[in-house]
């Protein structure tokens, strides 16, 4: 069924299937589309994030399992503490990758730079929809799940992938102003894989 995602100015977005099917005002989109399903979303709608830093994020970070807060937490570990972890139980490392793609995609975040070299970790990436692209040649700042600036991806396009995130923000300055945890929801190839309310 295809799906109209409207945001907080009445930009529409047509998915169907994986694809962009339409772009434009809400109401000439749903004059065209009447049989479509129409999701409302706060704020602005963008192409989504790219996060430059997959494999900090993913193989040098552990993201405990909430039924590990006792022992680890809720935040994310890095550093030594995190190797630590993947030495004594290298099976964790997977898990940790699926909860650190849930935590990107949270965030705004559709596609990723850097090279993951770790099999386990490569797959999850690919399995969840995350797109790959180039590794800027200056990277922003310490590693974040809201880097800055904040790196967004080119224009949607009819006929490209429905890969998009929207954020609660009036405008892209608010946006870049407040940072990614602003994101209301996330889709890829046109499955919404985060909607935070």
């Amino acid at each position: 069924m295809p799906t109209l995602h409207v945001d907080g100015d009445d930009f529409a977005v047509l998915v169907e299937g994986d694809t962009v099917k339409a772009l434009g005002p809400y109401e000439e989109l749903a004059a065209a589309h009447p049989s479509a399903r129409v999701r409302r979303w706060p704020g602005i709608l963008t192409p989504g994030l790219l996060n430059p830093y997959g494999p900090e994020i993913l193989e040098h970070t552990y993201h405990p399992d909430p039924r590990e807060a006792d022992t680890y937490g809720t935040a994310p570990i890095g550093g030594e503490r995190a190797r630590e972890i993947f030495r004594a139980d290298p099976s964790r490392l997977g898990a940790s990758a699926r909860r650190g793609v849930q935590r990107l995609f949270a965030h705004g975040t559709v596609a990723l730079a850097g090279e993951l070299r770790s099999k386990a970790v490569l797959e999850v990436a690919r399995r969840s929809g995350l797109a790959f692209g180039a590794r800027p040649e200056r990277l922003p700042g310490p590693v974040s799940l809201s880097p800055k600036p904040l790196v967004l991806l080119p224009g949607l396009v009819v006929g490209g992938p429905a890969r998009f995130a929207v954020f609660d923000v009036t405008d892209r300055a608010e946006l870049v102003r407040r940072g990614a945890s602003t994101c209301v929801a996330t889709a890829v190839a046109g499955r919404l894989v985060y909607r935070g309310r």
